[in-house]
């Protein structure tokens, strides 16, 4: 088994008071389904980025501390689930479901 990230992509501007009941019912589902199949390690939904905290390594070696997100692109991961799978397969596979329910385009990616 392989563990494998699987992160939900929002853009920037989704107003999260806009999701839908039926889209947070889908995703209930699917964590029922993961627990059901004994693949979800953990999963977890973010608070908005304005929330977040960016820690800078600068090139003389000290940490400069920054309010808001890292990356300022025209997304940004929303939450994310970590599961123990078999192959790459099955890791889209349950990505295909993720972006179903979430109604956002989600990323695969094995852990080493």
């Amino acid at each position: 088994m392989s563990q494998f990230l699987i992160a939900l992509h929002r853009p920037y501007g989704h107003a999260p008071l806009a999701d839908d009941l039926a889209m947070h019912r889908d995703i209930d589902a699917l964590n029922d389904e993961m627990v059901a199949a004994g693949v979800r390690v953990f999963v977890g939904g973010l608070k908005p980025t304005d929330l977040a905290t960016t820690l800078i390594l600068t090139s003389e070696g000290s940490v400069e501390v920054r309010e808001g997100a890292y990356l300022q692109v025209g997304e940004f991961v929303d939450g994310f689930w970590v599961l123990n799978l078999a192959s790459p397969e099955e890791a889209i596979e349950w990505g295909r479901k993720a972006a179903r329910a979430c109604r956002a385009n989600v990323e695969v990616r094995p852990f080493y």
